[in-house]
C-alpha cells in the first residue's frame, strides 16, 4: 500500500499538466509562492481574479504582479504566517483585473518539507463582497429601525403598524395610552408592543377597519367612534398592499385641541401623519437602510404638520 501511495504521488508530481487540471476545477482563486514570494503556479479562478494569465505570473514576485499597497499587504502577512504555527485568515479589500473591489476572504497555508523549513505559501481567495453587503445592509437597517421607533414616540396621535397576520410591528406610547390601562402595562414591558394581537387591544370596529384594509388593499378608511368616554378620530392607511397598514387614531375630545381642528376632523394634520407612518413604515416593515436624507425629510414633515396645527 505505501508503494502504491508513493507511486501515486511520485506520478503526481512528475505531471504538471494533471496538476493543472485538479487546481483549474477548483471555483476560487488558488496560487502558490515559493519562500521568497515568487510565484510557482495559480488556477485559472486566480487568473480571472487579477487579470493575469499564469505564464505571466510565473516566476514574478507579488510586487511584480500587484499595486504596492496590496503587494506590502501580502509581504505582511507572509511574515506573519511564517512565524506562526498554524494557518491564517484575514479579509482585505482586492481590486480585480477589470478595476472592480472585491472584499475577499483569504486563507493562508505554509509548506514545509520533511525537516519543517519554510518552502512557501498557497493562499485561497473566496469573495465575500455580497456577504459583506448584506451584512452592512442588515446593520444600517437596525440602525434605522431605531430611528424609526424614536421618531413615531414624536407624534402626538396614537400610532400603531400591523402586519398582514394582524400582529403589531410598531407602535407608539400614546396608542397604548389611548386603548386603556391593559395595553399601557403591556406596553411598558414590551416597548413597542412587537409581535403583540392587535384585536385583543382595539375597539372591535379598529381590528374590523385592519382586517378589511389588509384584505382590499385601498388606501385608507376613515371613522369616529366613541371609546372609553374619547372620541376617537380613526385613520386606517396601507403601507404595504395586503401586507402593512397603519393606525392612526387622534382623541378629538382632548381640551389640547382646538375647536377648529375638531370640525376639520383634523384632516391636514392627519394626511401629513399618514405621510409620515407610511415612510417610518418602510424603516420598520421591511428593514430597509434608509438615508439620513429620509430621515430628515420625516422630521420636517412632522415639523410642517405641527407648525399648521398651531397657525
Amino acid at each position: 500500500m505505501i508503494y502504491e501511495q508513493n507511486a501515486f504521488l511520485s506520478g503526481f508530481i512528475r505531471d504538471p499538466e494533471l496538476s493543472y487540471k485538479i487546481i483549474d476545477s477548483l471555483p476560487f482563486p488558488i496560487n502558490y509562492r515559493d519562500a521568497d514570494g515568487f510565484y510557482i503556479t495559480c488556477n485559472k479562478a486566480y487568473e480571472r481574479l487579477i487579470g493575469k494569465s499564469r505564464e505571466e505570473l510565473i516566476g514574478k514576485s507579488h510586487f511584480d504582479s500587484h499595486t504596492t499597497e496590496i503587494a506590502e499587504i501580502i509581504s505582511m502577512r507572509d511574515k506573519e504566517l511564517f512565524e506562526s504555527t498554524s494557518d491564517i485568515v484575514y479579509e482585505h479589500q482586492f481590486k480585480s483585473g477589470d478595476g472592480t473591489l472585491h472584499e475577499m476572504l483569504i486563507y493562508k497555508s505554509a509548506i514545509r518539507n520533511n525537516s519543517g523549513e519554510f518552502e512557501g505559501i498557497v493562499s485561497s481567495l473566496y469573495d465575500v463582497s455580497d456577504r459583506r453587503k448584506a451584512e452592512l445592509k442588515s446593520e444600517k437597517a437596525k440602525e434605522a429601525s431605531v430611528v424609526a421607533s424614536a421618531m413615531l414616540q414624536k407624534i402626538k396621535a396614537g400610532i400603531v403598524i400591523v402586519d398582514k397576520n394582524l400582529k403589531i410591528v410598531n407602535c407608539n406610547e400614546t396608542f397604548a395610552k389611548l386603548m386603556g390601562e391593559e395595553a399601557e402595562e403591556l406596553y411598558e414591558a414590551i416597548p413597542g408592543l412587537e409581535g403583540a394581537e392587535i384585536k385583543e387591544l382595539v375597539p372591535e370596529i379598529v381590528g374590523k377597519m385592519i382586517t378589511g384594509l389588509l384584505h382590499t388593499g385601498e388606501e385608507m378608511l376613515e371613522r369616529d367612534l366613541t371609546y372609553k368616554n374619547m372620541l376617537l378620530h380613526i385613520s386606517i392607511v396601507t403601507i404595504y398592499k395586503h401586507r402593512v397598514v397603519g393606525a392612526i387614531i387622534r382623541n378629538l375630545s382632548s381640551p389640547k385641541l382646538v375647536r377648529e381642528e375638531i370640525i376639520s376632523r383634523a384632516m391636514k394634520v392627519t394626511r401629513q401623519n399618514i405621510e409620515m407612518v407610511q415612510q417610518v413604515a418602510t424603516l420598520l416593515a421591511e428593514n430597509a437602510a434608509q438615508t439620513e436624507d429620509m430621515l430628515n425629510s420625516i422630521v420636517a414633515a412632522y415639523k410642517y404638520g405641527e407648525e399648521k396645527k398651531d397657525e
